[in-house]
């Protein structure tokens, strides 16, 4: 007979996603899992399998989080741009405010693992494609709408904004900068 979980398998992969985000993958390891998470180390594998798949987990369950904001938010009706700008305020925003400088799991998942790692690198492309996606949608809604003068490219925009949404994130990370993170983000919404 299988023996009940004596833990809620989302709240601990909540946890180690924490974990794996304030730490990177590289530098937790299972004995700092295992602690962190107060469960035994037997229980960990029956329930996730190795530190890979956790890890894996873990940034799938942070890329599902993040997308349905980002993606709800780029695809209301009505007007488009202002949904673009407010997208780009947020990551600034949130880039900002972050004393722990965690940046993002996806770009610390791009920037640690990325080059050597092809499911990882597939999961971070995958994160990227969507979010491209999005602002290429909203985009082509406001050229479509007049928000967006004609002669600007909504794909090539989507593009820009994709660039910089996820360098403000290794900025931030690497020496928040309000000024440089600011005069960017400015620079990119007068373009729109």
């Amino acid at each position: 007979m299988a023996r009940t979980k004596e833990f809620d398998p989302d709240s601990v992969l909540v946890q180690a996603m924490d974990l794996f985000w304030e730490r990177g993958y590289e530098a937790t390891s299972m004995a700092d899992l295992v602690e962190h998470l107060g469960i035994a180390r037997a229980s960990l594998y029956g329930t996730f399998g190795s530190k890979h798949e956790l890890y894996l987990s873990a940034l799938k369950r942070y890329l599902e989080s993040r997308e349905t904001g980002f993606v709800g938010a780029l695809s209301q009706p009505g007007p488009a741009l202002p949904a673009v700008r407010a997208l780009v305020e947020s990551w600034v925003d949130e880039a900002l405010h972050d004393p722990e400088q965690r940046g993002c799991l996806v770009v610390n998942a791009a920037v640690e693992l990325s080059s050597r790692d092809p499911v990882v690198a597939a999961q971070v492309e995958r994160s990227w494609t969507v979010l491209e996606t999005a602002l290429t949608s909203a985009l082509v809604r406001a050229h479509a709408q007049g928000e967006l003068d004609e002669a600007k490219d909504p794909y090539a925009l989507a593009r820009f904004l994709l660039v910089l949404l996820q360098g403000i994130r290794v900025i931030a990370r690497a020496a928040p900068d309000r000024v440089r993170i600011r005069a960017a983000a400015d620079q990119a919404l007068s373009l729109l």
